[in-house]
């Protein structure tokens, strides 16, 4: 993890869970990062892309769950 993504994970008041492309995508908000975590576990694929997001809005890709 880069210094940026860290910072942005450590300062996080949301977690992000994004799927699909272009045109199906969707998104799913959770307080914690182990909240969606389990949302991406029940999939059970590896697609889902988790984002810390900071209140000053600054965001990182953290993992592909």
């Amino acid at each position: 993890m880069t210094a940026y993504e860290q910072m942005c994970f450590d300062n996080a008041t949301v977690f992000s869970a994004v799927r699909g492309n272009l045109t199906t995508r969707t998104r799913q908000e959770f307080a914690s990062f182990a909240d969606a975590q389990n949302y991406a576990a029940t999939f059970d694929d590896k697609k889902t892309m988790i984002y810390a997001i900071t209140a000053q809005g600054n965001n990182a890709h953290i993992c592909n769950a």
